[in-house]
Protein backbone atom coordinates (compact mmCIF):
# COMPACT_ATOMS: atom_id res chain seq x y z
CA UNK A 1 0.00 0.00 0.00
CA UNK A 2 1.33 3.13 -1.22
CA UNK A 3 -0.66 6.50 0.03
CA UNK A 4 -0.66 9.68 -0.73
CA UNK A 5 0.94 12.24 1.82
CA UNK A 6 -0.74 15.82 1.50
CA UNK A 7 0.04 18.45 3.63
CA UNK A 8 -1.74 22.14 5.10
CA UNK A 9 -1.36 24.90 6.60
CA UNK A 10 -3.56 25.81 9.40
CA UNK A 11 -5.62 28.06 7.65
CA UNK A 12 -7.00 26.46 5.46
CA UNK A 13 -10.15 25.47 7.55
CA UNK A 14 -9.79 27.92 10.79
CA UNK A 15 -8.61 31.15 9.22
CA UNK A 16 -10.32 32.65 11.95
CA UNK A 17 -9.77 30.72 15.29
CA UNK A 18 -12.80 33.16 16.23
CA UNK A 19 -15.32 31.73 13.49
CA UNK A 20 -14.60 28.02 13.67
CA UNK A 21 -18.18 27.85 11.89
CA UNK A 22 -16.34 28.50 8.50
CA UNK A 23 -14.63 25.25 8.71
CA UNK A 24 -17.22 23.70 7.15
CA UNK A 25 -17.45 24.94 4.07
CA UNK A 26 -13.53 25.10 3.92
CA UNK A 27 -13.82 21.44 4.75
CA UNK A 28 -16.28 20.92 1.56
CA UNK A 29 -13.28 22.50 -0.35
CA UNK A 30 -11.14 20.36 0.87
CA UNK A 31 -12.96 17.25 0.47
CA UNK A 32 -13.20 17.91 -3.02
CA UNK A 33 -10.12 18.94 -3.52
CA UNK A 34 -8.84 14.98 -1.65
CA UNK A 35 -11.66 13.71 -4.26
CA UNK A 36 -9.19 14.33 -6.89
CA UNK A 37 -6.09 12.36 -5.51
CA UNK A 38 -8.50 9.03 -5.52
CA UNK A 39 -8.39 8.18 -1.60
CA UNK A 40 -10.70 5.45 -2.46
CA UNK A 41 -8.08 3.50 -4.56
CA UNK A 42 -4.76 5.11 -2.67
CA UNK A 43 -5.16 5.82 0.92
CA UNK A 44 -4.61 9.81 1.88
CA UNK A 45 -2.82 10.97 4.78
CA UNK A 46 -3.31 14.46 5.72
CA UNK A 47 -0.92 16.50 7.81
CA UNK A 48 -2.14 20.11 9.04
CA UNK A 49 -0.58 22.81 10.00
CA UNK A 50 -1.45 24.27 13.94
CA UNK A 51 -0.23 28.06 14.03
CA UNK A 52 -3.62 29.96 14.45
CA UNK A 53 -4.43 27.11 16.85
CA UNK A 54 -1.68 27.11 18.77
CA UNK A 55 -1.59 30.79 19.47
CA UNK A 56 -5.24 30.92 20.27
CA UNK A 57 -4.76 28.48 23.04
CA UNK A 58 -1.40 30.83 23.97
CA UNK A 59 -3.63 33.50 24.40
CA UNK A 60 -6.18 31.81 26.41
CA UNK A 61 -3.09 30.59 28.75
CA UNK A 62 -1.65 33.99 29.01
CA UNK A 63 -5.02 35.18 30.12
CA UNK A 64 -5.57 32.65 32.89
CA UNK A 65 -1.89 32.64 34.33
CA UNK A 66 -3.29 34.34 37.44
CA UNK A 67 -6.08 30.93 38.19
CA UNK A 68 -3.91 28.00 36.08
CA UNK A 69 -0.15 26.92 35.53
CA UNK A 70 1.30 27.11 32.16
CA UNK A 71 1.46 24.12 30.20
CA UNK A 72 4.43 22.65 28.43
CA UNK A 73 4.44 23.45 24.84
CA UNK A 74 4.24 19.73 23.74
CA UNK A 75 1.04 19.21 24.83
CA UNK A 76 -0.43 22.29 23.73
CA UNK A 77 0.60 21.05 20.22
CA UNK A 78 -0.96 17.39 21.59
CA UNK A 79 -4.42 19.51 21.92
CA UNK A 80 -4.04 21.24 18.51
CA UNK A 81 -4.24 18.00 17.38
CA UNK A 82 -7.12 16.46 18.95
CA UNK A 83 -9.40 19.55 18.59
CA UNK A 84 -8.49 20.39 14.74
CA UNK A 85 -8.64 16.31 14.50
CA UNK A 86 -12.11 16.54 15.26
CA UNK A 87 -13.46 19.33 13.39
CA UNK A 88 -11.65 17.79 10.12
CA UNK A 89 -12.47 14.55 10.48
CA UNK A 90 -15.79 15.93 11.19
CA UNK A 91 -16.05 18.24 8.60
CA UNK A 92 -14.83 16.08 6.33
CA UNK A 93 -16.78 12.34 7.14
CA UNK A 94 -19.88 15.34 6.32
CA UNK A 95 -18.48 16.44 2.89
CA UNK A 96 -18.08 12.74 2.20
CA UNK A 97 -21.68 11.97 3.28
CA UNK A 98 -23.00 14.54 0.98
CA UNK A 99 -21.13 13.50 -1.91
CA UNK A 100 -22.27 9.77 -1.26
CA UNK A 101 -18.85 8.46 -0.76
CA UNK A 102 -17.98 5.75 2.47
CA UNK A 103 -14.44 7.07 3.12
CA UNK A 104 -13.83 6.74 6.33
CA UNK A 105 -11.75 9.30 8.17
CA UNK A 106 -9.81 9.11 11.45
CA UNK A 107 -6.98 11.06 13.14
CA UNK A 108 -3.70 9.68 14.77
CA UNK A 109 -2.34 11.45 17.89
CA UNK A 110 1.44 11.87 16.85
CA UNK A 111 5.06 11.96 18.36
CA UNK A 112 7.92 12.84 16.20
CA UNK A 113 11.36 11.63 18.29
CA UNK A 114 13.76 14.95 17.54
CA UNK A 115 17.38 14.85 18.95
CA UNK A 116 18.00 16.46 22.28
CA UNK A 117 21.34 17.49 21.06
CA UNK A 118 19.71 19.15 17.87
CA UNK A 119 21.96 22.62 17.77
CA UNK A 120 18.51 23.90 17.07
CA UNK A 121 17.94 23.94 20.33
CA UNK A 122 20.24 26.51 21.01
CA UNK A 123 19.08 28.54 18.21
CA UNK A 124 15.39 29.25 18.49
CA UNK A 125 13.73 30.40 15.47
CA UNK A 126 10.15 29.69 15.49
CA UNK A 127 7.68 32.39 16.17
CA UNK A 128 4.64 31.24 18.80
CA UNK A 129 2.03 33.38 20.43
CA UNK A 130 1.07 36.82 20.77
CA UNK A 131 3.03 40.03 20.13
CA UNK A 132 3.97 42.01 23.30
CA UNK A 133 5.41 45.48 24.29
CA UNK A 134 9.17 45.98 24.65
CA UNK A 135 8.34 46.07 28.36
CA UNK A 136 6.57 43.52 28.69
CA UNK A 137 9.06 41.06 26.70
CA UNK A 138 11.57 42.68 28.62
CA UNK A 139 10.28 41.15 31.71
CA UNK A 140 9.10 37.70 30.08
CA UNK A 141 12.90 37.43 28.86
CA UNK A 142 14.21 38.10 32.25
CA UNK A 143 11.52 35.91 34.66
CA UNK A 144 10.61 33.22 31.92
CA UNK A 145 14.03 32.80 29.78
CA UNK A 146 12.17 33.28 26.70
CA UNK A 147 14.27 34.51 23.79
CA UNK A 148 12.05 36.94 22.10
CA UNK A 149 12.53 38.79 18.96
CA UNK A 150 10.77 42.00 17.38
CA UNK A 151 8.68 42.16 14.52
CA UNK A 152 8.12 45.50 12.53
CA UNK A 153 5.42 47.30 13.38
CA UNK A 154 4.04 44.48 15.39
CA UNK A 155 5.76 43.96 18.63
CA UNK A 156 7.89 41.34 20.32
CA UNK A 157 7.58 37.65 20.13
CA UNK A 158 8.80 34.14 21.40
CA UNK A 159 10.59 32.23 19.30
CA UNK A 160 11.18 28.33 20.30
CA UNK A 161 13.43 25.92 18.39
CA UNK A 162 12.36 23.57 15.80
CA UNK A 163 14.50 20.78 15.61
CA UNK A 164 14.76 18.15 13.08
CA UNK A 165 12.33 15.38 13.01
CA UNK A 166 13.65 11.83 12.51
CA UNK A 167 11.06 9.47 13.04
CA UNK A 168 7.47 8.74 13.66
CA UNK A 169 6.13 7.16 17.06
CA UNK A 170 2.83 6.37 15.66
CA UNK A 171 4.38 5.07 11.72
CA UNK A 172 2.97 1.64 12.30
CA UNK A 173 -0.43 2.63 13.27
CA UNK A 174 -0.58 5.03 10.65
CA UNK A 175 0.67 2.85 7.99
CA UNK A 176 -2.10 0.25 8.69
CA UNK A 177 -4.81 2.63 8.88
CA UNK A 178 -3.56 4.09 5.40
CA UNK A 179 -5.33 2.13 3.26
CA UNK A 180 -7.52 2.65 0.35
CA UNK A 181 -10.90 4.24 1.01
CA UNK A 182 -9.32 5.91 4.29
CA UNK A 183 -8.31 8.87 5.16
CA UNK A 184 -6.01 9.51 7.75
CA UNK A 185 -5.15 12.73 9.57
CA UNK A 186 -1.49 12.47 11.35
CA UNK A 187 1.37 14.43 12.58
CA UNK A 188 -1.06 17.35 13.04
CA UNK A 189 1.26 20.59 13.95
CA UNK A 190 4.16 18.72 12.72
CA UNK A 191 3.84 16.18 15.19
CA UNK A 192 4.51 16.42 19.44
CA UNK A 193 8.14 16.80 19.99
CA UNK A 194 9.41 14.45 21.80
CA UNK A 195 13.16 12.99 22.84
CA UNK A 196 14.12 9.18 23.73
CA UNK A 197 16.29 8.68 26.62
CA UNK A 198 18.96 5.80 27.50
CA UNK A 199 15.57 3.70 28.33
CA UNK A 200 13.64 4.21 25.25
CA UNK A 201 11.08 6.45 27.36
CA UNK A 202 9.88 8.86 25.59
CA UNK A 203 9.67 12.87 27.13
CA UNK A 204 8.13 15.91 25.92
CA UNK A 205 10.20 19.00 24.89
CA UNK A 206 9.73 22.49 24.60
CA UNK A 207 9.58 22.99 20.93
CA UNK A 208 7.46 23.20 17.33
CA UNK A 209 7.88 21.47 14.56
CA UNK A 210 7.80 22.14 11.20
CA UNK A 211 4.63 20.22 9.19
CA UNK A 212 6.43 20.08 6.28
CA UNK A 213 9.39 18.64 7.35
CA UNK A 214 7.39 16.30 8.95
CA UNK A 215 4.91 15.53 6.10
CA UNK A 216 8.07 14.90 4.00
CA UNK A 217 9.35 12.53 6.61
CA UNK A 218 6.28 10.85 6.82
CA UNK A 219 5.77 10.72 2.80
CA UNK A 220 9.38 8.79 3.03
CA UNK A 221 8.59 6.69 5.70
CA UNK A 222 5.55 5.38 4.29
CA UNK A 223 6.97 4.93 0.73
CA UNK A 224 3.95 7.19 -0.37
CA UNK A 225 2.54 7.11 -4.01
CA UNK A 226 3.09 10.91 -4.17
CA UNK A 227 3.49 14.11 -1.94
CA UNK A 228 1.67 17.28 -2.09
CA UNK A 229 2.00 20.65 0.16
CA UNK A 230 -1.20 22.83 -0.39
CA UNK A 231 -0.33 26.41 0.11
CA UNK A 232 -1.34 30.38 -0.72
CA UNK A 233 -0.44 30.34 -4.31
CA UNK A 234 -0.63 28.01 -7.52
CA UNK A 235 2.82 28.13 -8.21
CA UNK A 236 6.18 28.98 -6.55
CA UNK A 237 8.06 31.71 -7.61
CA UNK A 238 11.09 33.45 -7.69
CA UNK A 239 11.52 36.91 -7.06
CA UNK A 240 7.93 37.06 -5.62
CA UNK A 241 6.34 40.22 -5.14
CA UNK A 242 9.06 41.75 -7.54
CA UNK A 243 8.00 43.14 -10.92
CA UNK A 244 10.91 40.53 -11.89
CA UNK A 245 8.21 37.84 -9.90
CA UNK A 246 8.16 35.09 -12.30
CA UNK A 247 6.74 31.74 -12.02
CA UNK A 248 8.01 28.19 -12.01
CA UNK A 249 6.60 24.91 -13.66
CA UNK A 250 9.23 22.49 -12.79
CA UNK A 251 12.38 22.35 -11.19
CA UNK A 252 15.04 19.92 -10.44
CA UNK A 253 16.30 19.03 -6.79
CA UNK A 254 19.51 20.41 -7.52
CA UNK A 255 17.86 23.98 -8.89
CA UNK A 256 15.42 24.22 -5.99
CA UNK A 257 18.60 24.08 -3.56
CA UNK A 258 20.15 26.47 -5.34
CA UNK A 259 17.60 28.67 -5.31
CA UNK A 260 17.09 28.01 -1.85
CA UNK A 261 20.59 28.86 -1.16
CA UNK A 262 20.56 32.25 -2.88
CA UNK A 263 17.53 33.27 -0.64
CA UNK A 264 14.45 33.29 -2.91
CA UNK A 265 12.53 31.09 -0.63
CA UNK A 266 12.43 33.00 2.61
CA UNK A 267 12.24 30.75 6.01
CA UNK A 268 9.14 31.79 6.93
CA UNK A 269 6.89 30.72 4.45
CA UNK A 270 8.14 29.35 1.04
CA UNK A 271 11.33 27.88 1.85
CA UNK A 272 10.25 24.72 4.08
CA UNK A 273 7.75 23.83 1.68
CA UNK A 274 10.39 23.92 -1.06
CA UNK A 275 12.83 22.15 1.28
CA UNK A 276 10.62 19.36 2.54
CA UNK A 277 9.68 18.75 -1.54
CA UNK A 278 12.93 18.37 -2.55
CA UNK A 279 14.01 16.55 0.06
CA UNK A 280 11.33 14.02 -0.63
CA UNK A 281 12.15 13.86 -4.48
CA UNK A 282 15.28 13.69 -3.74
CA UNK A 283 15.65 10.70 -1.36
CA UNK A 284 12.49 8.89 -2.88
CA UNK A 285 13.17 9.76 -6.64
CA UNK A 286 9.40 10.45 -7.22
CA UNK A 287 8.42 14.07 -8.15
CA UNK A 288 6.51 16.68 -5.55
CA UNK A 289 3.99 18.56 -5.84
CA UNK A 290 3.20 22.47 -4.39
CA UNK A 291 0.36 24.26 -5.39
CA UNK A 292 -2.80 25.88 -3.75
CA UNK A 293 -6.60 24.21 -3.06
CA UNK A 294 -8.15 25.89 -6.64
CA UNK A 295 -4.99 24.73 -8.93
CA UNK A 296 -4.73 21.01 -7.69
CA UNK A 297 -6.66 19.58 -10.44
CA UNK A 298 -4.82 21.42 -13.61
CA UNK A 299 -1.28 20.56 -11.58
CA UNK A 300 -2.20 16.80 -11.83
CA UNK A 301 -3.31 17.38 -15.54
CA UNK A 302 0.20 18.99 -15.88
CA UNK A 303 -0.45 22.18 -16.51
CA UNK A 304 -0.45 23.71 -13.16
CA UNK A 305 1.25 23.67 -9.46
CA UNK A 306 5.05 23.63 -9.06
CA UNK A 307 6.67 19.70 -9.76
CA UNK A 308 9.86 19.69 -8.13
CA UNK A 309 12.09 16.50 -10.14
CA UNK A 310 14.52 14.15 -8.90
Amino acid sequence: MHPVVLAFGGNTLLPDPFHPEEQEERAAQLAHALALLHPEENGLVLVHGNGPQVGMILLRVETSLEKLPREPLDVLVAETQGSVGFLLTRALRNAFTDTGSDTEVAAVLTQVVVDADDPRFLEPTKPVGPFYEHGVADALMRDRGWQMVEVLNEGWRRVVPSPKPLSIVELSSIREAARPGRVVVAGGGGGVPVIRDERGHLHGVEAVLDKDRTSALLALSLDARSFVILTGVPQVAIDFGKPSQRSIDRMSVAEARELLASGQFPRGSMGPKVEAAADYAERSGKPALITDMASLKSALDGTGGTWIDP
